[in-house]
């Protein structure tokens, strides 16, 4: 299973876009169309990558756009980037996203006692490579952080690409403190102070900002990926979000593809019929 990526205007801009296809051409969106799993069996997840490591601009998937593409965070009416955390140039992992999972603002976390923050759940990739925006990767789960954000539950999934030539050594948390020593600190660190820049205080973090191991983190991927199950057949209220199912590839035919862009999706899935998606509510 393979996908491509299509851009849409200029980066750094409001109307840059990043859509995605599958193996067939067909559109598809990277919050409920590429599977969860890579491998079900060995607990082999699917990663997007949303910021590639070492760079600044918050891209994230377009939980509330038809077909969910990326696209550049704003604040206040501007692109929002993050700043650089002395001594480190943006991002210090690759960062991305697991398809298929949702953490619920409706459901309040019995560990860390906060609601979800309403997106897919987040992971840091540690492996050597420095992937490009919008690369589908297979990731092993290592770990998890619980980051509070403006008391929101946050989790942060620390992961490894299977790609890595050091995988096989990777099978746990205190893997990445031995043979990365410092790395673990360092992410700790970033999330703490990445927003001070802007004004706002330190963030907070559940257990003591202690990272979990990779059987408390698979539990918790697995547990987002029920909350989205819920989403996707409407048992729970669906927050604003666009949520298109089942798959949206059949959406914007080939013909189509030269006038997609941005809000313009919405004309294109105004080719199916009601039941095959659920309404963002007024």
């Amino acid at each position: 299973m393979s996908f491509t990526i299509e851009e849409r205007g200029k980066p750094n801009t409001l109307d840059y876009r990043v859509f995605f296809r599958n193996t067939e051409g067909m559109y598809i969106s990277p919050f409920h169309d590429i599977p969860i799993y890579a491998d079900e069996a060995q607990n082999i997840f699917h990663a997007v990558v949303e910021v590639p490591r070492w760079t600044n601009a918050k891209m994230e998937i377009a939980t509330k756009d038809p077909l969910n593409p990326l696209k550049q965070d704003i604040k206040k009416g501007n692109l929002r980037y993050v700043a650089n955390v002395f001594p480190h140039k943006g991002y210090i992992w690759n960062y991305g996203a697991i398809p298929q999972t949702w953490e619920d603002p409706g459901h309040k976390d019995r560990d860390t006692g906060c609601c979800g923050d309403n997106d897919p759940i987040d992971i840091c990739d540690i492996g050597y490579k420095v992937c490009s925006r919008g690369e589908v990767i297979k990731v092993k789960v290592l770990g998890t952080l619980a980051l509070i954000d403006e008391g929101e539950t946050d989790w942060k999934v620390i992961v490894i690409n299977m790609e890595d030539p050091e995988v096989n050594n990777f099978n746990n948390i205190d893997d990445v403190r031995r043979l990365k020593p410092g790395y673990l600190e360092a992410t700790f660190e970033w999330f703490k102070k990445y927003k001070v820049p802007d004004g706002k205080p330190e963030n907070q973090f559940a257990f003591n900002g202690e990272f979990k191991d990779r059987d408390f983190a698979l539990q918790t991927v697995k547990e987002t990926h029920e909350f989205w199950k819920a989403l996707i057949s409407k048992k729970t209220n669906i927050y604003n979000l666009r949520v298109i199912w089942p798959y949206v590839q059949r959406a914007v035919s080939d013909a189509d593809a030269d006038g997609v862009a941005g809000s313009l999706v919405v004309s294109a899935l105004d080719q199916f019929p009601k039941g095959c998606w659920i309404e963002s509510p007024s």
